[in-house]
């Protein structure tokens, strides 16, 4: 890791989830509850804050500038934000979201500037909209510190990404335990592949949107028998806490008292013993004792599937529901992660199933997904 991130604390603030005054409303956030969070944050070590153009349609930035940028002096913090360049129109607007970041966050200079969400064909555009150039260019300008990227996909895709652009300085990655072995997800994969490259990682999703701070009894009892004291998500954190090659982990917050124990966390961290280690093992060993769909990600379903659907997604997004019971939140997953090729394009052709080297009833799967996700 280089001299040029120095002063960046391990545990950063995920600014994506804000709190609400109405649960309905999206942009209703509670800024003084923001406050709070913000102070807490600070005053316990935190840097770096974290938050995207489109969160919150917007109004996590103008709500950043309310509740940091104007209260403390610009040394005391980092900032990161992101664009969607994929999901604009055109190159202009996509070329817009750094302008109207700064302005609505009233800073001078963004510290960490992302390529958001890259992988599939979302990639392209970023290539379409000569997005690299652009933010080289206001790097060079002192507009952008940092220049990095964020991506959901495979170690394939970061591969290709980091080979075509030596250039930049980070990647952001869904990182936590529950996925570092996941078939599809492949987070320790992911993190070998940038550290082969000599990429700082920031981690996203340390406690997998909630989920690991939630877990069904037969995962949490297991953590609670080795110690009784600690919280769920404080185990999540701990485990990317101690990663190689990471910049910094970032704990979402909804409320003030999830920010002090994200915070009393970070203050007490040691890293993890054998026992440890094996309390999450054992977590995961328990969270996976159900009837999952034995899916490797090795491909073979979809190189013939003549509508592209986005078969080993869809099982590992069935495989979480299991393991969490959490059907709202993989339903959310599920919207973004298979757009390009949702279940309900199968046309039961059997294709994807005589090419199965694990014999999966892959057609009724794809069935229960559009069941689950699409109705």
């Amino acid at each position: 890791m280089t001299a040029s991130f120095e002063g960046v604390a391990k545990l950063g603030f995920g600014a994506m989830r804000l709190p609400l005054t109405d649960p309905d409303d999206v942009t209703a956030i509670d800024i003084e509850q923001v406050k709070a969070m913000v102070d807490e944050f600070i005053a316990k070590g935190g840097t770096y804050v974290d938050t995207a153009f489109v969160y919150h349609n917007g109004h996590s930035e103008v709500a950043l500038r309310e509740a940091l940028v104007d209260r403390y002096p610009r040394e005391a913090y980092t900032l990161a934000t992101k664009c969607l360049a994929w999901a604009c129109e055109s190159k202009e607007e996509a070329q817009a979201c750094l302008p109207t970041s700064l302005e609505r966050l009233g800073v001078d200079y963004i510290d960490y500037y992302l390529l958001h969400n890259l992988g599939g064909k979302r990639t392209a555009k970023f290539d379409e909209y000569d997005m690299w150039n652009y933010v080289a260019k206001a790097k060079a300008d002192g507009l952008i510190r940092h220049v990095g990227f964020s991506m959901h996909d495979g170690p394939e895709e970061l591969e290709r990404i980091l080979t075509a652009h030596p250039e930049v300085d980070f990647v952001q990655l869904q990182v936590n335990y529950l996925d570092w072995d996941d078939p599809v997800t492949q987070a320790a994969r992911n993190m070998e592949v940038a550290a082969a490259h000599g990429v700082p990682v920031i981690i996203m999703e340390p406690v997998r949107g909630g989920r690991l701070a939630n877990l069904p009894e037969r995962g949490a009892e297991v953590l609670r028998a080795a110690d009784a004291q600690a919280s769920q998500a404080s185990w999540a954190y701990r485990f990317c806490l101690d990663l190689p090659n990471v910049l910094t982990v970032l704990a979402g917050a909804s409320t003030l008292e999830q920010m002090q124990d994200n915070m009393a966390t970070f203050q007490a961290h040691t890293a993890l013993t054998d026992a440890d280690r094996a309390a999450i093992d054992g977590a995961i060993a328990a969270l996976r004792a159900v009837d999952l769909i034995p899916c490797t990600n090795c491909g073979y379903c979809v190189k013939d599937c003549p509508e592209g659907v986005k078969i080993p997604e869809t099982m590992s997004l069935l495989n979480l529901e299991k393991t969490t019971e959490d059907r709202d939140f993989v339903k959310g997953l599920y919207s973004w992660q298979t757009a390009e090729g949702p279940a309900s394009k199968c046309i039961q052709c059997g294709t994807c199933e005589a090419m199965c080297p694990q014999s999966i009833g892959i057609i009724d799967n794809l069935a229960e997904a559009v069941e689950h996700y699409e109705n």
